[in-house]
C-alpha cells in the first residue's frame, strides 16, 4: 500500500516551506523571505501517531504581477488537488485573510479532498489573537493556529491531518500471485499507450482498480503469463507554463508508484534516446530495490539497419551502467511488438527479486571466488570474510561476516557481486551487501 499524500498549499511567503521543513524533521527546502524561492527538492518523509506519510511542498511561485499570483496559485492548488489525500491549507496571521486566500479556498473546496486549515506565524502560546477568528470566514473549518517557526500547535494539526487517512484496503496488490508493475518514465514516452494495448490486445479480465493515489491508474490483468496489475503513471495531462513543477510532480508520482511495485517497466523513447529525466526515473526504482526492466518503445517509429538494435543497445549499456543488470528490450506499444517478451521478462525479473539462496551455496561461491582473488590488503592487514548469508529478498541482500570493514573495499565488493550473479543470475535485479565486523582476539 503506497503511504498516504499530504500537500501543503498557500499563497507567496506564508511559511509553506518552513513548515515543511519542520514537519519533516530536515532542512530540505530553502527558507527565503523572497516570495517564490523554493526551487529544490519539494517531498519528504514524515510519521505522526505511527502514520507514515510523503509531504508536499507547492513551493515554486515566481509571481510578478497579481494576475500571475492568481494564475500561478490556480495552477498549483490544483496539482496539489490532484496528487495529495489530503491538503494543508497555510495561510498568514500578521497578513489576515487576503483575496487570494478566498481564491485558493474556493478551488479547494470543489476538490472535496480534505482540507485542514493552518493559520502560520501564531507566536504566541494560549488564547489565540484576535486576527485568528477572522480565518473561519475561509469556510473552511476549525483553523488551527501553528509557528511553523517554533513548532507551536503543530502535534494539533498532524492529530487532524492523520484523521482524514484512507484506511489500508485488501486488494490485488496484496495478493502473492498478483506482480504489481509500474510502467514509469517521462511525459509522452507511451506509458498510457502501453498499458491500453496490453489490456485490449491480451485476452484477459480487465478491470480497473481505483488507486491508492488519485493520479494512477490501476489495471488488473490477467492471461497465460500470470496475474498482473499495471501501475500506470501518466500524470498531468493538461498543458501548463508550470513545467518545473510539473516535472517535479511527474517525479513525485513515479516514486508513489515504484513504492507499491514489485517490478517496474522503464519506458524510454526510442525516437529521443536516453535523457536526464530517464535517470532521475530509473534512480528511484534503483533507491527502492525494485526489479526493473529497460523498455524501448516506439521501435517502429526508427528507422533501422542491421546494426541499430545493437548500436542502440551498446548506448544504454553506457547510460545505465549504474542499472547494468536490467534487460533491454525493445518494444512498440503501437503496434504490439514483443508485448509478449514483455511479460516473459516481468516474471523473469520478478522471480530473480525474490530470490533465496542457501547459506551453504553462497559461501561454496564465496570460497571459489576468494581462492581466485585473493581480498584485498592494507598495511600489511588483509581482509578476512569468514562466511556470508542472504538475509532478505525483494531486492537479495547478503551479510558478509569480515575481521574489518574498512579492507572490504568497493571494488572487491563489486568483484564479489559478480561472481554471485555469473552463478545465480539475479537478472533484473539490484543486490545489497550489509558489512558485519566480527572481531578476533585483542585489536
Amino acid at each position: 500500500m503506497s503511504k498516504p499524500v499530504v500537500a501543503i498549499v498557500g499563497r507567496p511567503n506564508v511559511g509553506k516551506s518552513t513548515l515543511f521543513n519542520k514537519l519533516i524533521g530536515e532542512r530540505l527546502s530553502i527558507v527565503d523571505d523572497t516570495p517564490g524561492v523554493t526551487r529544490d527538492r519539494i517531498y519528504g518523509e514524515c510519521e505522526w501517531l505511527n502514520n507514515k506519510f510523503l509531504l508536499i511542498d507547492t513551493g515554486g511561485i515566481e509571481p510578478k504581477s497579481d494576475d500571475v499570483i492568481l494564475s500561478q496559485m490556480r495552477t498549483q492548488a490544483q496539482l496539489a488537488i490532484e496528487t495529495a489525500d489530503v491538503i494543508i491549507f497555510v495561510t498568514d496571521l500578521r497578513c489576515g485573510v487576503v483575496s487570494s486566500d478566498y481564491e485558493v479556498a474556493s478551488m479547494l473546496q470543489k476538490s472535496n479532498k480534505p482540507i485542514v486549515l493552518c493559520v502560520n506565524k501564531c507566536d504566541s502560546v494560549g488564547v489565540p489573537e484576535p486576527e485568528f477568528y477572522e480565518f473561519y470566514n475561509l469556510g473552511i473549518g476549525d483553523p488551527f493556529g501553528v509557528s511553523a517557526t517554533h513548532g507551536h500547535g503543530t502535534g494539533d494539526l498532524l492529530d487532524e491531518v492523520v484523521k482524514y487517512f484512507p484506511e489500508a484496503q485488501e486488494d490485488s496488490e496484496d495478493d502473492e500471485e498478483v506482480i504489481n508493475v509500474a510502467v514509469i518514465g517521462k511525459p509522452n514516452v507511451g506509458k498510457s499507450s502501453l498499458v491500453n494495448r496490453i489490456s485490449g490486445t491480451n485476452r484477459a479480465i480487465v478491470s480497473n482498480i481505483a488507486g491508492t493515489t488519485r493520479d494512477t491508474t490501476d489495471t488488473f490483468i490477467e492471461n497465460e503469463f500470470g496475474k498482473f496489475n499495471f501501475i500506470d503513471t501518466a500524470g498531468l495531462r493538461r498543458k501548463s507554463r508550470v513545467n518545473d513543477n510539473i516535472e517535479k510532480y511527474s517525479i513525485i508520482r513515479a516514486r508513489m508508484a515504484v513504492e507499491r511495485a514489485n517490478v517496474c517497466v522503464i519506458m524510454i523513447d526510442a525516437t529521443e534516446g536516453f535523457t536526464e529525466q530517464d535517470s532521475k526515473v530509473a534512480g528511484i526504482a534503483l533507491e527502492q530495490g525494485k526489479a526493473c526492466i529497460i523498455a524501448v518503445n516506439k521501435w517502429d517509429a526508427l528507422e533501422k539497419d542491421g546494426n541499430t538494435m545493437k548500436e542502440f543497445r551498446d548506448k544504454l549499456a553506457v547510460d545505465f551502467s549504474f542499472m547494468s543488470y536490467a534487460p533491454v528490450i525493445f518494444i512498440s506499444a503501437k503496434t504490439g511488438q514483443r508485448i509478449d517478451k514483455l511479460f516473459e521478462k516481468i516474471v523473469y525479473v520478478h522471480s530473480q527479486n525474490s530470490m533465496r539462496i542457501s547459506t551453504g551455496k553462497l559461501n561454496e561461491v564465496l570460497g571459489v571466488a576468494t581462492a581466485r582473488v585473493q581480498p584485498p590488503t592494507d598495511k600489511g592487514k588483509r581482509l578476512k570474510i569468514y562466511y556470508m548469508t542472504q538475509a532478505s529478498t525483494r531486492p537479495p541482500t547478503f551479510v558478509f561476516f569480515v575481521n574489518n570493514k574498512e579492507l572490504f573495499h568497493f571494488s572487491y565488493q563489486r568483484y564479489l557481486e559478480n561472481q554471485i550473479r555469473d552463478i545465480f543470475g539475479l537478472e533484473g535485479t539490484p543486490v545489497r551487501f550489509l558489512i558485519r565486523e566480527r572481531n578476533e582476539g585483542k585489536k
